[in-house]
């Protein structure tokens, strides 16, 4: 089975830095853009920044830039998400997407609903004050 899991997330004091994890499972990340959401409930989705695969390629939304850093490793398989000086309104579910076009994960993060190949289940962050 093809998924993404997520991993890092967590109860942490404001403040603080996590870096979370986002990993494929029954698939390799060649080709795919990666994207990083979050999603607190009763409210709309987030997004927060993605990475291409080949150039590495980054991109942000205004909301991220500054205390947010993505990276990623291919050897591993695996994309990262520094998250620094946490603050409680961090606290929400963080879910990993992945897909071959590096312009369509962008348009999500920019609020631009469109279909994305693999989603993650997430991994919570809760951030206290």
């Amino acid at each position: 089975e093809e998924q993404l899991v997520e991993s890092g997330g967590g109860l942490v004091q404001a403040g603080r830095s996590l870096r979370l994890s986002c990993a494929a499972s029954g698939f390799t990340f060649d080709g795919y853009t990666i994207g990083w959401f979050r999603q607190v409930p009763g409210k709309a989705r987030e997004g927060i920044s993605c990475i291409g695969y080949s150039d590495g390629n980054t991109y942000y939304s205004d909301a991220a830039k500054g205390r947010f850093t993505i990276s990623r490793d291919n050897a591993k398989n695996t994309v990262y998400l520094q998250i620094d000086s946490l603050k409680p309104e961090d606290t929400a579910v963080w879910r990993c997407a992945a897909d071959r076009s590096f312009w369509a994960v962008r348009r999500l993060i920019t609020g631009i609903d469109i279909y994305l190949e693999h989603w993650g289940q997430g991994t919570p962050v809760t951030v206290s004050a």
